[in-house]
């Protein structure tokens, strides 16, 4: 079913989400944003460890990707990644990533040609003097060591040739028996709007304490929060910062119960993973394990934030059009019904699924509005964007033995009053290779055209 974990995780500052702006392939959602489509969420595999196993299956180890470079048109969307060498010694490992960018190489090359005479030796050294042009190449460096069987840390750098400043990245992780500490930091930090667009934190420094979920459902997670430095629209547009953006420091606690309830659920059986031929027994799995039974069925999850920020910009943002209090409290809410035919076992029909999910990321802003319906206060109330419901569907059909076609997408539900029906707000599509070995992992080629953006990335034990 859809992550019904992301209602949580969203009002906090680690939600990751891919994008290939970035070379390890991450970005944050901003937090009191409505909640990402459950196919923009980040694999949780390191973005080296993903380029390592797919490049076995990528001719030269390359793999593509397609992101605008925002500010430098003349590179072009298209871009190609590849490792280009790792080291490891005992519980210490190294990799480094190359990215590099053809469009405009291509297009240098070809108008030296097009207005050389002839062929001579200097043109040779003048179309090789571009080959050098370091706006063309992205370098990503990311080192992990392990401290005990429960602790690990992750330092990664990245630094594009069109541009001044390096992104750098800390990680702290430590496991307990019922709860997980990480504490990072970042310069800058990338965030990612619900419109789509790219803002840079200065410096971005978090700790957080989360719960692992229990049989009861019941999650919880607490923190801390410090932005330093004005936030910077990456496309340079006169665009007001996020509130959530501003410099502060912000502690945040929130807590969820989950549940889930089968209508109907067809059991995977013996009979159907070793099957009978006339040569003797056939070992025959599904494509994922996590995929395995047909089934129809309901889950939800409701639970509160609550927020101080003890310093930081309390009165209005730059522009002056909105507020941030020094303390908040709210309520949230999903509600997910999933319907699945077929085991996706066999090479055709065999998995159609749709996924379909009601969110509600803040009650109190859905309340307001409702009361201003029937008060004439609402047309001088600027708008919440959180006080309109979201309605999500996930739906995925199986095109031929592993390859399964995938749409996410997301819609306004807004106001009751409006003329207008559901708006949709954001669409990603899918192919998705399940690898069958690895009992729930997949290659996933996505494209958004909200963000005109697309990669290739590993996911395991992910929907």
């Amino acid at each position: 079913m859809a992550n019904l974990r992301t209602a949580m995780d969203a009002t906090f500052w680690d939600l990751n989400v891919s994008t290939p702006q970035a070379i390890d392939g991450v970005g944050r959602a901003i937090p009191g944003d409505p909640i990402p489509l459950d196919g923009a969420r980040a694999s949780r595999a390191l973005r080296f460890q993903q380029i390592s196993l797919l490049g076995n299956g990528f001719p030269l180890g390359i793999i593509p990707s397609f992101s605008p470079s925002i500010n430098h048109k003349e590179l072009g969307s298209f871009a190609l990644q590849s490792l280009i060498g790792r080291a490891a010694i005992g519980n210490w490992w190294l990799g480094l990533i190359g990215q590099f960018r053809p469009k405009k190489l291509i297009s240098s090359i070809k108008a030296e040609v097009s207005a050389a005479e002839e062929w001579e030796l200097p043109l040779l050294k003048d179309v090789g003097k571009h080959f050098l042009d370091k706006s063309l190449y992205a370098l990503g460096l990311t080192s992990q060591i392990a401290l005990t069987p429960s602790s690990s840390v992750l330092l990664s750098t990245e630094k594009h040739g069109e541009r001044k400043n390096r992104r750098t990245k800390a990680m702290l992780f430590h496991k307990l028996p019922d709860h997980d500490i990480t504490l990072e930091a970042a310069w800058p930090e990338l965030f990612i709007d619900r419109k789509g667009k790219y803002w840079e934190v200065p410096e971005s420094i978090s700790l957080d304490c989360s719960s692992l979920v229990t049989e009861s459902g019941l999650r919880y997670r607490f923190g801390l929060h410090k932005n330093s430095g004005s936030p910077q629209a990456v496309d340079s547009t006169n665009t007001e910062s996020p509130l959530a953006l501003l410099p502060g420091l912000c502690a945040k606690a929130a807590f969820s119960y989950e549940k889930s309830k089968d209508l109907w659920r067809q059991k995977e059986t013996k009979d159907d993973v070793a099957v009978e031929t006339e040569n003797g027994q056939v070992w025959h799995p599904t494509y994922d394990v996590r995929l395995k039974d047909p089934h129809a069925a309901i889950s939800g999850i409701i639970g509160g934030t609550c927020e101080a920020w003890l310093r930081g910009d309390f009165n209005q943002s730059s522009s002056g059009t909105q507020r941030r209090g020094r303390f908040g409290a709210d309520l949230f809410g999903s509600l997910c019904y999933t319907f699945q035919h077929g085991r996706f076992r066999n090479n055709f029909g065999d998995l159609s699924r749709i996924d379909t999910r009601l969110d509600i990321a803040s009650a109190s802003a859905v309340a307001r509005k409702v009361v201003n319906l029937f008060s004439s206060a609402e047309s001088n109330q600027s708008l919440n964007e959180l006080s309109s419901p979201r309605l999500s569907f996930i739906f995925q059909q199986q095109l031929a033995g592993p390859i399964v076609f995938r749409v996410d997408s997301k819609f306004s539900i807004g106001s009751l009053s409006s003329k207008q029906g559901p708006q949709l707000e954001d669409l990603i599509y899918s192919l998705n290779y399940s690898l069958r070995l690895l009992g729930s992992g997949k290659v996933v080629a996505w494209f958004s055209p909200k963000r005109k953006e697309g990669m290739v990335e590993l996911r395991l034990f992910e929907f």
